[in-house]
């Protein structure tokens, strides 16, 4: 096994350097199933954009105490391996591809070669989440007429959030409800706070109601635009455009939480959101690009550290010979450690 070195201090975000502009080397491979046992969602899809089939949608059921880990574990090892895009709302410079500029708001298009390259995991997302075929029928269709590098015609987000908590071992559906929609499971977390639903692992509290910690999810409305919990309540199993992001580092010196989620910008980002705390109540997401976060999905298991991020095996078990490996940090508390390992 060759040497392997920590990659971030406990205390930095990652960012992609500017000097490796347009290296798509940047982004990483999986790691062996010996360091991070999680199964790569290629291998749930079989054939090429334009004939491209699911052919496995069998999930993980591991323990409850192990999930969390999981799930922060799985979801960093995505944002990696798409290239470690950030969109830093604190700092208000949001990046399109990992490593270059655009202004807020505007839409970023994947590379025709990264679109092609990303086809067949995104597939495997859609794998996750029931009665989908349909959906890949389409995007077949989509291929064959526009080529590889055509854009999803349905929005992934949740089919992500499905396959993380698929291969991080909530494999009964009572547990989490995967979905092609987030509003799916925000509304069985709902039903599981109102005492409606007893086996789901996901309650629903109004952000700074409850302690955020890595493996939970924060959600927003688009259409319509909740502010609270008590908003959707009342339109429970109603269609509506909603995104959910897994949280996987919370620094409440900072003021800052972490959190991953897919088509993000085409793609698994990570944003930094800016958060407050208020008197007698727990941190909060203060928006998401303007958009009020109204759910706090709270994993029904036990803690893990709020630096999770740092210590994941994607970010430790990194190859000293390893492309893009001179990707510096953002300082959030105290300078860059140099490695003495490589």
């Amino acid at each position: 096994m060759p040497a392997f070195r920590p990659f971030l201090h406990a205390s930095l975000l990652l960012l992609v350097s500017a000097s490796l502009q347009a290296q798509p080397s940047a982004s990483l491979q999986r790691l062996p199933l010996d360091i991070l046992d999680v199964r790569s969602p290629i291998e749930r899809v079989t054939g090429t954009p334009g004939s491209m089939r699911i052919t496995d949608r069998s999930c993980r059921s591991i323990p409850l105490s192990d999930v969390r880990r999981r799930i922060v574990d799985t979801a960093v090892q995505e944002w990696a391996y798409f290239g470690f895009g950030v969109d830093d709302q604190v700092r208000a410079e949001p990046f399109s591809q990992p490593f270059q500029q655009m202004p807020r708001g505007a839409f970023a298009r994947l590379s025709p070669t990264e679109s092609a390259r990303l086809a067949s995991s995104i597939a495997g997302y859609w794998a996750a989440t029931p009665d989908s075929d349909w959906i890949l029928q389409r995007q077949n269709a989509s291929w064959n007429s526009e080529g590889a590098s055509a854009r999803w015609r349905d929005a992934w987000s949740a089919a992500f959030i499905s396959w993380v908590m698929c291969e991080s071992g909530l494999g009964e559906p009572g547990q989490f409800r995967r979905a092609i929609a987030h509003h799916t499971y925000i509304d069985q977390a709902i039903r599981a706070t109102d005492g409606r639903d007893t086996e789901s692992v996901f309650t629903a509290f109004d952000p700074g109601r409850a302690a955020i910690e890595p493996g939970d999810l924060l959600c927003r409305g688009s259409r319509p635009n909740y502010r609270t919990l008590a908003e959707r309540r009342a339109q429970l199993g109603d269609g509506a455009r909603t995104h959910c992001d897994i949280v996987v580092k919370v620094d409440a010196e900072a003021q800052k939480i972490m959190v991953i989620g897919g088509n993000v910008r085409s793609s698994v980002r990570m944003k930094v959101l800016h958060a407050v705390q208020d008197e007698g109540k727990a941190l909060r997401p203060l928006s998401d690009n303007g958009r009020a976060m109204f759910a706090h999905l709270k994993l029904e298991a036990p803690s893990i550290a709020l630096n999770a991020l740092d210590n994941t095996p994607t970010l430790r078990a990194r190859p000293c010979n390893a492309p893009g490996r001179h990707i510096p940090g953002l300082v959030l508390n105290t300078p860059r450690v140099a490695s003495s390992d490589c």
